[in-house]
């Protein structure tokens, strides 16, 4: 029997070795970033334990650029779209879970084609469609073709459709409505998707690069992403002691989130996917 066991754990071994490999490639690139960002630009090429810190890397890379504004871009531009998110979203998939209408079924059908189509695809019709309503280069320009997530209503409508009945019959017995029985039966029931769901959204549309690059021409519209991109290409140079600080900068609250709450986020998707 021994015999057996020997080759699963050679293999079991080469699977952590690798594994530990992998996540050393991935980290290298945010070491090598905090190594230089706290360190003077004469050490951003080599490794000397005994270099000095500072971080005057970080107040160049702060009075350089309009960080703040950029920042608060961002953070108005995700609590917007999470909220239109959450809204939109919640209600469509109620709707798919628990109401019988006319055309019901295909009408998800065309939600789960928009899983299927990238929104890189869709950013000059958009593009034209901003345009003609006079609202380019705006924070609402940004997240408006963000609003209606296909994905958001395909989890929730999934998570919906585990609610017992019973639970809803028992609301609408009380006299409860169809909105006091979605706020107070299934809305606290998927708490941990909304959870999971938000940490996704809130991740992917801080990161978001392309479409805010095109829709925005200023400093009052642009998110930290776009602002990064501006630094690091203006007449600033290539410094990368100040490129990386103001990298560190920009990813600083995602990674500090990250830090703060990653049991959360594990159990929110483990939950989500239980569900």
């Amino acid at each position: 029997m021994s015999a057996l066991y020997e080759p699963r754990g050679a293999w079991r071994t080469l699977e952590t070795t690798a594994a530990w490999l992998l996540g050393a490639f991935w980290i290298l690139p945010l070491v090598y970033a905090a190594w230089t960002a706290f360190h003077p630009s004469e050490y951003s090429a080599r490794f000397d334990l005994f270099a000095p810190w500072t971080l005057e890397n970080f107040n160049r890379a702060w009075e350089a650029a309009p960080f703040a504004r950029y920042f608060l871009n961002s953070f108005l531009l995700v609590t917007m779209v999470l909220a239109g998110q959450l809204v939109l979203c919640t209600l469509a998939a109620y709707a798919f879970a628990r109401f019988e209408f006319p055309g019901r079924e295909v009408a998800f059908l065309l939600v789960l084609v928009q899983l299927m189509i990238l929104p890189d695809v869709l950013i000059v019709e958009n593009y034209r469609t901003l345009s003609k309503l006079g609202i380019l280069d705006s924070i609402p320009a940004i997240g408006l073709p963000y609003i209606a997530s296909a994905f958001g209503i395909f989890l929730l409508r999934q998570t919906f459709k585990t609610v017992p009945r019973e639970l809803d019959e028992a609301a609408r017995v009380e006299g409860a409505g169809w909105f006091t029985v979605l706020m107070r039966v299934y809305v606290p029931l998927a708490k941990p998707v909304y959870l999971a769901y938000g940490l996704v959204s809130v991740s992917y549309h801080w990161n978001n690069f392309l479409w805010p690059l095109i829709v925005t021409n200023s400093v009052h519209s642009r998110p930290v992403t776009v602002g990064l991109q501006v630094f690091s290409s203006g007449d600033q140079g290539i410094d990368w002691s100040i490129i990386t600080a103001a990298t560190l900068m920009s990813s600083a609250p995602l990674l500090i989130a990250f830090l703060l709450f990653q049991r959360q986020f594990v159990q929110s998707f483990m939950r989500a996917g239980i569900r």
